[in-house]
């Protein structure tokens, strides 16, 4: 009987102590809720919502992920131009992504016509974008020289679909860049149920400029998309994949809490674009931070030194004067010109074509020098930086058909810098900048060159205002100037002043990488040239890069995070 009670004494002690820490797990649980407050989050009757579920990033189409890291940038082999313009200097640069090949003319051909079918050139509004986006196909004309086949066909045949386009210049890039961001950003909110389906000009519905999609239009003001057409339009529940039908629970539109927006797509910087080039994960356990590697490949040379392929050149380049390709049918590199995309082997990162076939423009306003004194990480030059314009009514202003921005270039060609649909933009001011340390002004593409640190010969006057736009110049380059009467006539005027020292101005852009038409020595990843950004050659082109969200590497345990 006394065994009894006692065993059922400890029985009645382990059932309180249970209920005890029940209690306890209870009283400071957060499951399902905020571990700052203890609300539901993603409840469906409303509140604050956020896609707990995201894993990682998607790996935007045509896209290679490039982890980021440490590198010796502007350390070349020999500096047989004399530009002295690549002092070595160490860098990080943040993990990101990069097209796998170059842009090519069927990718190209895709944005012309989706901005053909959009914006009529037919129409007195439209005429001229669709014009300013098309490539300068005369880059192929020479005085001495036969290349009309390639100024007729090399855009628009097939059988240079894939090969890489060139005649763009670097606004045209930029502007190819955020098309491609609205189009793929387009696509996943359909495929996720936020868009109807079968909503895009792809697939032969109406979309018109009014009415197309503007990712950032969307992010702001999702009930102004496709015009504030609500049956295009749609809310649903988050995190209910893709499956989830239209028709489910509509609570809210998709946000950059759903992580399913991807940031936009861009031109890579010449940070990292020459990290990505010299690919040093292919042989990091040598040389890691001296950046001893010559060329996008491992060895010393251009042709491959592996059995079956011994011989054969890695890249495609100008091997000498008259000489294209080599002699047919042997120590030939395939191409007269430009060669198809991916015929050649990719680098350690799987990049194809980072030396040769075309040079590519990146995000940089050239200087001679990288600025490393100011900093050391994600390096660029050439940060404008703009906000969403609001209008009196506190809700920001889209652009309409009838305040389309157009920009009159040096060459006279007309470009538009926005589109209907998009929001309008101004620049920074001091509600911005006030008292901050890292940007005081919205164009920073002079900082520390121009001032009182970088030159003697600046001009200082006792007002501000009265300084004009000799203030901010360092660089005597010529000032051409284009302007139009009432009547459109152009009329050009060409700076032919005997005083101007240099090209280097602010509308100068960094480009990379040898050509079709470059001796071996541009090969090098670290190797950098400049090019008036609103002017093309036939022999540039482009490719495009992404930030990376989130870890640096995707691995399931990744390096700094300890392992459960």
């Amino acid at each position: 009987m006394k065994i009894k009670k006692i065993m059922a004494l400890k029985v009645l002690v382990v059932l309180a102590l249970a209920l005890g820490f029940t209690g306890c797990s209870k009283k400071g649980s957060t499951k399902g809720g905020s571990t700052a407050t203890g609300w539901k989050i993603n409840d469906k009757k409303g509140g604050f919502q956020f896609n707990d579920k995201f894993k990682q990033q998607e790996t935007p189409p045509g896209m290679i992920s490039v982890e980021g890291g440490t590198f010796t940038m502007g350390k070349v082999q020999d500096d047989v131009m004399h530009d002295w313009n690549n002092s070595p200097n160490q860098q990080h640069v943040q993990s990101f992504f990069m097209d796998e090949t170059e842009v090519t003319n069927k990718m190209y051909s895709e944005y012309l016509f989706w901005v053909k079918t959009v914006f009529p050139p037919t129409e007195e509004n439209y005429k001229h974008i669709y014009n300013g986006a098309i490539p300068d196909t005369l880059v192929w004309r020479n005085r001495l020289g036969y290349n009309e086949t390639m100024t007729n066909n090399y855009l628009r045949h097939p059988a240079y679909a894939d090969y890489p386009v060139v005649g763009v210049n670097w606004i045209q890039a930029v502007e190819f860049s955020k098309w491609r961001t609205d189009r793929v950003n387009e696509n996943i909110l359909e495929r996720e149920g936020y868009l109807k389906k079968d909503n895009k000009i792809a697939l032969g519905t109406d979309v018109t400029a009014e009415n197309s999609f503007s990712t950032e239009t969307y992010i702001n003001t999702p009930s102004k998309t496709f015009g504030g057409n609500e049956e295009v339009v749609l809310k649903k529940e988050m995190g209910g994949g893709r499956r989830a039908a239209a028709e489910d629970a509509k609570n809210v539109y998709a946000q950059r809490s759903s992580g399913l927006i991807l940031p936009e797509y861009r031109l890579p910087t010449e940070a990292e674009w020459e990290y990505a080039a010299t690919a040093l994960v292919g042989n990091r356990e040598y040389n890691i931070y001296k950046g001893q590697k010559k060329y996008p490949w491992s060895g010393q040379y251009t042709r491959s030194s592996k059995r079956q392929y011994r011989g054969d050149q890695l890249a495609n380049f100008k091997q000498g004067k008259g000489d294209y390709g080599g002699i047919a049918g042997w120590s030939d590199d395939g191409a007269d010109i430009t060669n198809k995309v991916k015929s050649y082997a990719p680098n350690d990162f799987g990049l194809y074509d980072m030396a040769g076939n075309v040079a590519e423009w990146v995000q940089d306003v050239y200087r001679p020098m990288v600025d490393d004194e100011a900093n050391d990480f994600n390096y660029f030059r050439g940060n404008v930086y703009t906000k969403n314009k609001i209008g009196e009514d506190g809700v920001v202003e889209l652009v309409t058909s009838d305040n389309i921005t157009y920009d009159t270039l040096s060459n006279g060609r007309i470009m538009a810098r926005n589109f209907p649909g998009q929001i309008a933009q101004v620049p920074v001011d001091e509600n911005e900048t006030y008292l901050r340390t890292q940007f005081s002004t919205s164009d920073n593409r002079n900082y520390r060159d121009g001032d009182r640190q970088s030159t003697r010969y600046y001009k200082f006057t006792d007002s501000e205002e009265g300084a004009g736009e000799e203030k901010h110049r360092m660089y005597e380059a010529p000032k051409h100037s284009i302007t139009a009467d009432s009547l459109g006539k152009m009329d050009k005027k060409f700076d032919k002043s005997d005083k101007r020292t240099t090209l280097v101005d602010d509308n100068v852009r960094v480009y990379k990488g040898g050509s079709w038409r470059d001796r071996a020595y541009w090969l090098d990843p670290a190797s950098r040239r400049f090019f008036p950004q609103d002017m093309a050659t036939d022999y540039i082109g482009f490719r495009c890069a992404m930030s990376k969200v989130g870890p640096k590497s995707n691995k399931k345990t990744p390096r700094g995070n300890p392992k459960k």
